[in-house]
């Protein structure tokens, strides 16, 4: 059994690891997985792009109310950046890289690589119903856990319903069929396959599928499926509420931003929710990682590493809304932005981001400690640097990708400008 570093482990309560002889897609769990990208250059960015992919964190971390961030970004031709900008909180000590976080619904798609793995030694097929492994739930007949992947199922959220309740009891560990009950309880959308909905209540129900088909925990289930196989040695689903930074070792401390009662932004004074009970995710967004297992995650998932032989996790995208540009898709737990496979999201603390191109080796994650800003302002952050880095020059006896991205680094500048939550101080 690998033995992991002792951080934000104090309150958690881990699952037993899995006996040595399981198989995992082929190869025994602790066996080491390539990821085919192109050899990266062991240098840094030069100094003016490194400089600009630094400036677009900054003002990220403004807009969005962020005391600090954590960067990773991957050029292979030209160069890398790894890195921890500002403080855990205001007065608090500087973040470095090594600093663990949730990784918000980059969750999702690992959930999705476990269902492909054990779908793939048999223990169910893609297009089972629902019903067969999860009892007592109302009108799911006719949905499948391919689709409750896809987030094609119709199913609710319950993010929205109880986040009130996440911060006013932080502490409180959820049972994930109550998480999923309240998804269940929203009057479902359209024809289960036919179009996308953000659905956490169907990755929960996902992850509770695959306890019973395969009588594990689902954390034992990422662990011998994902993170074993890939490395992942600072990455696990927490079965409880983490330890606060200062007893467990070097975790960003995360902070939400609420608005008072005449509607203006707390920017000052956000709560801290860094102990908040990480059963509030599960397998929709629970797992905790740093910067460095996040990129190399993203770079798995775009490689499609751990797939099982003959599954395309987009061999049949979809868009992500009504109207989105046709570079814009959705698939297996994942989403498809041009030539960049990843995900993003938000849970009470941290906004995340995670992509990767397949054939460049281009990679970025990112981590913003306030999530009163949502979601988009780490996916639009994550765009910015990705297009910042694609034009980065290529060190001498390497070449530069000739494809781009469809969009540009000041289209994404902007739209964090607009979309800010918060602004700068007054000089």
């Amino acid at each position: 059994m690998r033995v992991r570093p002792t951080r934000w482990r104090a309150a958690i309560a881990l699952a037993s690891v899995v006996a040595a002889s399981l198989i995992v897609t082929g190869c025994a769990p602790d066996e080491h997985v390539d990821i085919d990208v192109p050899a990266a250059v062991d240098t840094p960015f030069p100094e003016t792009t490194a400089q600009q992919l630094q400036d677009a964190v900054t003002q990220a971390m403004t807009a969005s109310g962020a005391s600090g961030a954590i960067v990773g970004v991957w050029a292979p031709w030209s160069g890398t950046l790894v890195k921890g900008l500002g403080v855990e909180s205001v007065g608090g000590k500087a973040v470095t890289a090594d600093m663990e976080f949730r990784i918000a619904q980059v969750t999702r798609a690992m959930t999705c690589d476990v269902l492909y793995a054990v779908a793939a030694e048999g223990t169910v097929r893609i297009n089972d119903p629902v019903t067969k492994w999860v009892a007592g739930v109302p009108d799911l007949g006719g949905v499948t856990l391919g689709e409750l992947c896809d987030s094609t199922s119709g199913i609710g959220s319950y993010s929205a319903q109880l986040s009130s309740l996440f911060l006013s009891n932080p502490a409180r560990v959820w049972n994930p069929r109550e998480l999923a009950s309240y998804g269940l309880g929203q009057p479902r959308e359209g024809e289960p396959g036919t179009a996308y909905r953000d659905s956490d209540a169907g990755y929960v129900l996902l992850g509770t599928a695959l306890e019973r088909a395969t009588g594990r925990s689902a954390a034992q289930l990422l662990e011998d499926y994902v993170f074993d196989p890939l490395d992942l040695t600072a990455t696990q689903l927490p079965s409880g509420a983490p330890a606060a930074a200062s007893e467990s070792g070097p975790v960003l401390n995360g902070h939400h931003s609420l608005r008072d009662a005449a509607g203006v932004m707390n920017c000052t004074e956000p709560l801290d929710v860094t102990s908040m009970s990480a059963s509030i995710g599960y397998t929709d967004s629970g797992v905790v990682s740093d910067i460095t297992d996040l990129g190399r995650y993203a770079q798995a998932l775009a490689a499609g590493a751990i797939l099982p032989d003959g599954v395309d996790r987009f061999d049949e995208p979809i868009a992500v809304y009504a109207g989105a540009p046709a570079w814009y898709t959705t698939s297996g737990g994942a989403i498809q932005a041009g030539s960049l496979i990843g995900q993003y999201g938000s849970v009470p603390g941290y906004s995340t981001a995670a992509f990767s191109d397949p054939q460049s080796g281009l990679t970025v994650a990112v981590v913003l400690n306030n999530s009163g800003g949502g979601a988009a302002l780490a996916e639009y952050l994550a765009w910015e640097l990705a297009a910042i880095a694609s034009k980065a020059p290529a060190t001498a006896g390497a070449t530069a990708p000739e494809a781009g991205l469809p969009w540009t680094a000041q289209q994404y500048h902007d739209l964090i400008a607009s979309s800010a939550i918060c602004t700068a101080p007054p000089a």
